[in-house]
């Protein structure tokens, strides 16, 4: 969790100065549901994410060297470049792509869970999704394919209450995301998204229970980002979050904070956790310079890797 918040801090730095090109949007405050969730999956299980989906790589265990040359459009990104803040993909970690389409990477997780089952396998798909995802198409029509198939496939919808700026209340007629599954005959859990501990047991029994063939299941983690939709977003004068809403979330509800606060009551020397915050800062700070020492890509190369298999010109009839 703490690599995640260090990376995406450091992330919104670079982006604010220039030397990240595109959009940023950030997980800060979303760790625990990343990780958590994360940490139930075996190397080989694939995974799904969105526009927000800096931190799920590295709860998947993705290179931090190659995240952020990537963020920064460089030829030794995890994409080559090709991929940016909002397109991250590693296949080398079971990571298949996420998609700035709100909800697109849902019919792609059902997919795997297809193909898992298609080729006999006992991997999982894990996709994450917000809470504006799930009044798309998409999310009803892969969760009856899923259950009516027993696919394995966990649906985790970080649930941080805004579609950008719009509230839960005022674009869900039913508000309890988990009771969705009822409508599907999938099992539906609502976790505490900010309990790392809590996500992760939730997690592990619906990855358990999908490879055991019980088919998917449907998680909705209450979880709250701390920014902005988009680091540097505008809003309105009038903020659609009270500032005190965001003030108690930072107090009181920072997974990173609850968790170590856990370690500390569970007798973790203070000092075993200042080793990991440095060795951590050490990582990070090394991942930028990898960054920032990396070429661009060729622009001669701008038409590579577009196609698994390339048509030649005469057979397009050129």
């Amino acid at each position: 969790m703490l690599r995640i918040r260090r990376f995406e801090e450091e992330g919104t730095r670079l982006y604010v100065a220039g030397a990240i090109p595109g959009a940023f949007h950030a997980s800060i405050g979303q760790e625990a549901a990343i990780v958590g969730a994360c940490l139930a999956l075996g190397e080989r299980d694939m995974m799904t994410g969105t526009h927000r989906s800096h931190g799920h790589p590295i709860g998947k265990g993705a290179d931090l060297d190659g995240l952020m040359a990537e963020l920064m459009g460089k030829d030794a990104g995890i994409c080559r470049g090709r991929g940016g803040s909002m397109h991250l993909a590693d296949t080398s970690v079971g990571i298949i792509g996420e998609s700035a389409i709100v909800g697109g990477g849902i019919p792609l997780a059902t997919g795997c869970g297809l193909s898992a089952r298609v080729r006999g396998s006992d991997q999982v798909a894990l996709c994450f999704f917000g809470d504006g995802a799930v009044n798309q198409g998409t999310f009803h029509e892969s969760l009856n394919m899923a259950s009516l198939w027993k696919l394995p496939v966990i649906y985790l919808c970080e649930n941080n209450g805004y579609a950008i700026t719009t509230s839960i209340g005022r674009s869900h007629a039913q508000t309890s995301i988990a009771r969705r599954a009822e409508a599907y005959g999938l099992p539906g859990v609502l976790v505490d998204g900010q309990d790392v501990d809590a996500v992760y047991a939730e997690a592990s029994a619906a990855v358990a229970r999908a490879r055991a063939g019980g088919g998917p299941t449907l998680i909705e983690a209450q979880t709250y980002r701390f920014d902005e939709h988009q680091v540097k977003l505008v809003t309105s004068k009038s903020s659609y979050r009270p500032r005190e809403e965001v003030d108690f979330h930072k107090a009181e509800r920072d997974p990173l904070l609850l968790f170590r606060a856990a370690l500390l009551a569970a007798d973790v020397d203070e000092r075993e956790l200042a080793a990991i915050e440095a060795e951590v800062d050490d990582a990070v700070a090394k991942a930028i310079r990898f960054g920032e020492a990396a070429p661009f890509p060729d622009p001669q190369s701008v038409g590579d890797f577009m196609f698994a298999s390339p048509l030649q010109p005469q057979e397009l009839g050129a």
